[in-house]
C-alpha cells in the first residue's frame, strides 16, 4: 500500500497552523504511535493482543484521517494473529509515512 502524503500531512498540517515545528513534532508522534502499535501486533501471542493493537491502529487511523492506515488496521482486525502478510503491509506503511 502507497502511502498518499497529502491527505495526512494535510490533516497535521491543519492541527499545527503555521507552527512548523509543532507540525514536525506532531507527525513524529504518529510515526512513534505507528511503530509501538506495529510492534506489539508483531509480538501478539494471543487474539486479545493482537486485537488492541490492530485497534488502536485504526484509532490512530482515524484520529489523523489516514484512511490507508484505518484499512490495514480493518484487515489486521480480520486476519488470524501474526498474519506476516499484514505486518508486512504495515510496516510499508509505516516506512513510506517515515520517507515521506
Amino acid at each position: 500500500m502507497v502511502y498518499e502524503a497529502g491527505a495526512l500531512d494535510a490533516t497535521l498540517a491543519a492541527a499545527a497552523g503555521d507552527d512548523q515545528a509543532l507540525f514536525l513534532e506532531l507527525r513524529a508522534a504518529f510515526l512513534e504511535s505507528l511503530n509501538r502499535q506495529i510492534d506489539l501486533l508483531r509480538r501478539a501471542r494471543c487474539d486479545a493482543n493482537w486485537e488492541i493493537a490492530a485497534l488502536r491502529l485504526r484509532g490512530l487511523g482515524s484520529s489523523f484521517q489516514a484512511w490507508p492506515l484505518i484499512a490495514l488496521a480493518e484487515d489486521a482486525l480480520k486476519a488470524a494473529p501474526g498474519e506476516p502478510v499484514v505486518i508486512r503491509k504495515l510496516q510499508a506503511f509505516a516506512e513510506d509515512f517515515a520517507a515521506g
